[in-house]
């Protein structure tokens, strides 16, 4: 991997949270290695096209996203990450990793997807996802965050080339599940995973976007992507459609170096959203689960419909 000569950004950057650490005396992981493995992963990205990221044949990009996979894992503690986060002079890099991120894991569901589909058992393709365990634990804490039962009909908004999470939402909690896909060749490739895993009858995927709700079909829960973009007009146009009542769940990072990979975090939802529970993650979980109540436009509390940093968590077993 090259690398950035960046020493006199990171002499920058760590005198800005040096002192705002000082001044909050906060006790908490050293940020000194992340600030550099921040900037060696951006400079291997930078310049990057998308066609480059999605045609990594020979896997050379895979160091990277492990890296990026180990640094927000890392037990920063949110009071630092965030130091470091509102830094404007990080912007740049941020975009760039963040894109890279959504990217290379848009990759991996492909060839992942690929893989179940020329197997000769697709369940065992799909329990070999690497990523499966983070589903599973995703999946538990919808179905039980939003109340749901078995026979229940579930609408995903960004559900991919692989759907995984309708996958396992119906497979294993037997709910009904709706998937919304914008980009033709996935939605077109997950239809065939579907088919191959004998889930078709119980989950259909939509071609379109946020624009394609509402559905003939009110939803007991409305699920957004953690990857869906854009964010603030997916939820803008959910405010305007959805009835009263109508609970919606949506995925964001939040929880230390997360955040690096979120987009969402610091807009603030329109005020037909209550927020009801907010569930962060445990391992190996990355993704905080945020579970919404739409109303009749009136705020009923003091948060103006804002995320809330604080208040109304737990987290799951």
């Amino acid at each position: 991997m090259k690398r950035l000569n960046s020493g006199p950004l990171i002499l920058y950057f760590m005198a800005a949270i040096s002192k705002n650490a000082f001044l909050s005396n906060s006790t908490c992981y050293c940020v000194e290695p992340i600030v550099g493995e921040i900037m060696e992963i951006y400079s291997a990205l930078k310049g990057l096209s998308a066609e480059e990221i999605y045609r990594d044949s020979s896997n050379h990009l895979t160091p990277v996203f492990q890296q990026l996979d180990y640094l927000i894992a890392l037990d920063i503690c949110d009071t630092r990450a965030e130091e470091l986060l509102s830094n404007s002079g990080f912007n740049s890099a941020f975009d760039v990793i963040t894109k890279f991120r959504s990217m290379y894991t848009a990759k991996l569901e492909v060839e992942q997807a690929k893989a179940i589909i020329r197997s000769r058992n697709a369940w065992d393709a799909l329990e070999d996802f690497a990523y499966l365990p983070n589903y599973l634990q995703l999946a538990r804490t919808e179905y039980r965050g939003a109340g749901l039962k078995p026979g229940d009909c579930v609408l995903f908004l960004g559900s991919g080339p692989l759907p995984i999470s309708l996958i396992v939402l119906c497979h294993q909690y037997g709910l009904r599940g709706i998937g919304i896909e914008q980009e033709p060749d996935r939605a077109e490739l997950s239809r065939t995973v579907l088919d191959k895993i004998g889930l078709s009858d119980r989950i259909k995927i939509i071609e379109g976007n946020q624009y394609s709700v509402p559905l003939e079909e009110r939803p007991k829960l409305v699920m957004v992507a953690a990857q869906a973009e854009p964010k603030k007009a997916i939820f803008d146009h959910l405010a305007t459609v959805l009835p009263a009542g109508t609970k919606v769940s949506y995925r964001s990072y939040e929880k230390g170096l997360r955040k690096l990979l979120d987009t969402f975090y610091r807009y603030e939802l329109p005020a037909q959203f209550d927020e009801y529970l907010r569930v962060r993650p445990k391992p190996p979980a990355n993704n905080t689960v945020v579970f919404l109540t739409t109303n009749n436009g009136k705020c009923n509390s003091t948060l103006g419909g804002r995320l809330r940093d604080n208040g109304g968590m737990y987290n799951t077993e």
